[in-house]
């Protein structure tokens, strides 16, 4: 077989066993693998409660993990979240998912609940499940540097073991499986880790395609102002987003209340290389490196944190926002709704966390103490339970990130149509109204996005299925990685057929949702955004978004995807007739 392995290890943590299996060929050739991949294989698990031992956590890599495809060495993570209630998955980069294809494994499904902390360690022929309970408790770094060795790890923090809605799990290179709390479905199977170790190679069918696609695919980078350009995400990583929100009049400030921050630029990506020295790192292989280290080689934080952790709860220190970004990330808290819950919290109690309070906030978030007891549950949890749900800033109760909807209304309705909630990443919708790329929109109109994030979505649910990075779409396209696949699997893929893969793997992830109770009540953004005006200024008026233009949208969103009114299914059928 080429590009996949067709293997899948099945570990049920309940009576401690392991086993190897086949995956058809066909399943691959139809879902790919990652997202696709992991949301075919929940098909009979969907219903089931988010920490029910029973729930699968999938980890699934792609056909172009293993190859010198750029930005492939990534794997997506697929559960129920027990933060929102949806299906749910994100994806990460690093040398963990490189090294599970080199065990010879496309995915990874793990049930049951052990009775006793434990490890998952993987090789090429076998798999182990070893005892961990000297290791619960430990942070993310003293996990990590007590597993690691010659071998990869994924682990989660004190967040993950008590069950913080919102925990991630953390790679040994500093990668995130960052949203939607999947480091507690972890927690609650009593795993603490799983490290990989393997020496497969990934078989190409046709190398002199490979890699003349690949060449094609640098050609394109290269010429990518977003990406390779002084400005670009090379040069500065994703803080380089945040002078350009400002002008956008586009930083969530201060809860959502306002959408400009005089102060940000005290953490723009210029601003973080000059004052920490921050130098280039980021997945293993891929030549952008988008993430930055700072001097004793630690992980500096990415847009959406700098944006949260400084406007969003009103703060101008660059030092406490890398104070709070690594208090997250050893702890194991997603830092955008770590951020956001503090934010709505501030503006309920009329009094937003100092820069001093926010790292033992944090600590009290992941041990479920004092304050943190509540602020563990997330912001819709926490305002509901303070008498405030209004100023809960969410969708199907996952906090926005960094891009206030008011500035663009395709992020708008990208954020009520994402499966997983209020998510900037399935159709990312940014790329075109604020990025211009590949097609400028007028981002203060909803004149076409439906259709525009009917056709996104359906291209990121096949990129997230290859599995391949958002930036580098910046500058390649489906096109060129149709190709790659093409080469490396020796079937034949179109940019077409790729879309139409994803268009089954988002209908599938919204059938999912639908058959748990979520519907059109569920695809709309807090009130806050239809009466509230944003930050004008500079010649720039920040409206509210008109509802009524907004329901018209959603209702050719769900007329283009088939759906009925309510933004599900007619046909209970759906799923049978899928591959």
């Amino acid at each position: 077989m080429h590009g996949w392995t067709g293997r899948i290890l099945r570990v049920d943590l309940t009576n401690g066993s392991s086993r190897y299996e086949a995956i058809p060929l066909p399943l691959l050739e139809e879902y790919l693998g990652g997202r696709g991949l992991g949301v075919r294989l929940m098909r009979d698990y969907f219903r089931l409660e988010p920490f029910d031992p029973d729930m699968p956590l999938i980890f699934a890599v792609g056909p172009l993990c293993g190859t010198p495809a750029p930005t492939a060495a990534r794997l997506t993570v697929v559960s129920r979240s027990p933060l929102t209630g949806t299906i749910y998955d994100c994806s990460a980069g690093g040398r963990f998912a490189w090294r599970l294809k080199a065990a010879g494994l496309d995915a990874l499904f793990i049930t049951g609940q052990s009775a006793a902390p434990v490890t998952l360690a993987i090789g090429p022929e076998r798999a182990e499940i070893l005892p961990a309970g000297h290791l619960w408790g430990s942070d993310i770094p003293a996990t990590i540097a007590a597993l690691k060795g010659n071998r990869s790890v994924a682990a989660i923090g004190p967040a993950g073991e008590n069950r913080v809605l919102f925990a991630n799990i953390m790679t040994g290179e500093g990668n995130a499986v960052g949203r939607g709390g999947l480091g507690a479905v972890m927690g609650a199977k009593g795993l603490k880790a799983v490290t990989v170790q393997g020496d497969r190679k990934t078989e190409i069918a046709d190398p002199a395609l490979f890699d003349k696609a690949r060449q094609d695919v640098m050609r394109l980078f290269n010429a990518s102002p977003v990406v390779f350009g002084p400005l670009g995400i090379a040069e500065f990583g994703t803080p380089v987003l945040v002078d350009l929100m400002a002008q956008r009049r586009m930083a969530p400030t201060e809860n959502f209340r306002r959408t400009f921050f005089a102060a940000s630029a005290n953490y723009s990506g210029p601003a973080i290389k000059a004052a920490c020295g921050a130098k280039k790192d980021g997945c293993y292989g891929c030549p952008i490196q988008c993430k930055k280290s700072d001097r004793d080689g630690r992980h500096l934080p990415e847009y959406e944190t700098v944006s949260h952790f400084g406007a969003l709860n009103n703060c101008d220190s660059l030092q406490a926002i890398v104070a709070a970004n690594n208090r997250c990330n050893d702890l194991g808290l997603d830092t955008i709704t770590a951020a956001a819950t503090l934010s709505a919290w501030g503006e309920i109690r009329g009094c937003f966390p100092t820069a001093e309070e926010i790292p033992a906030l944090l600590e009290d978030m992941a041990l479920r103490r004092g304050a943190g007891e509540m602020l563990s549950l997330g912001s819709r949890r926490l305002a509901e339970q303070m008498g405030r749900p209004e100023l809960s800033m969410s969708v199907k109760s996952l906090e926005l990130p960094a891009y206030d909807p008011r500035g663009a209304y395709g992020m708008a309705l990208a954020y009520c149509t994402s499966p997983g909630g209020g998510s900037h990443l399935r159709a990312y919708p940014i790329s075109h109204e604020i990025l211009r790329k590949p097609v400028p929109t007028d981002r203060f109109s909803f004149s076409g996005k439906a259709r525009i994030i009917t056709i996104a979505e359906d291209t990121n649910a096949a990129v997230d299925s290859l599995v391949a990075c958002k930036f580098s779409f910046f500058g390649a396209s489906l096109e060129e990685y149709a190709e790659l696949l093409s080469a490396a699997t020796g079937i034949a893929y179109s940019p077409q057929r790729l879309k139409e893969i994803g268009r089954r793997i988002l209908l599938t992830e919204r059938f999912y949702n639908c058959a748990n109770g979520f519907s059109r009540k569920d695809d709309s953004l807090p009130e806050r955004f239809f009466s509230e005006a944003g930050s004008s200024g500079d010649g720039m008026d920040i409206h509210p978004i008109d509802r009524g233009r907004f329901e018209e949208e959603l209702d050719k969103y769900y007329r283009i995807r088939g759906l009925n009114a309510e933004g599900c299914f007619d046909d209970a059928g759906f799923l049978d007739r899928q591959p």
